[in-house]
């Protein structure tokens, strides 16, 4: 699964590859994790160390991005009747 793949996003750290990962994946597109392994062992990035790149098939990348850019504009937001509250 790793050729033709696409980096997508560069997430700060482990916890925001995680949540990027999971919203990918929630909507159908695999995702694949490529970084240091000091990631996993320190809470933070210096210098790129942490970075994780999350990377898609090529021919989903188009469709990754664009549900990252709507997730940045705000369009997934709950209201609070969505969330039960």
């Amino acid at each position: 699964m790793t050729e033709n793949m696409v980096t997508v996003f560069l997430a700060a750290g482990e916890t925001e590859a995680q949540q990027v990962r999971s919203f990918l994946e929630a909507h159908g597109i695999p995702v694949v994790e490529r970084g240091e392994a000091l990631r996993f062992t320190h809470g933070f990035t210096m210098d790129g160390l942490g970075q994780v790149e999350l990377q898609v098939a090529s021919e989903m990348a188009d469709r990754a991005r664009e549900l990252l850019k709507e997730a940045d504009e705000g369009m997934f937001r709950l209201d609070a009747d969505d969330a039960g509250v």
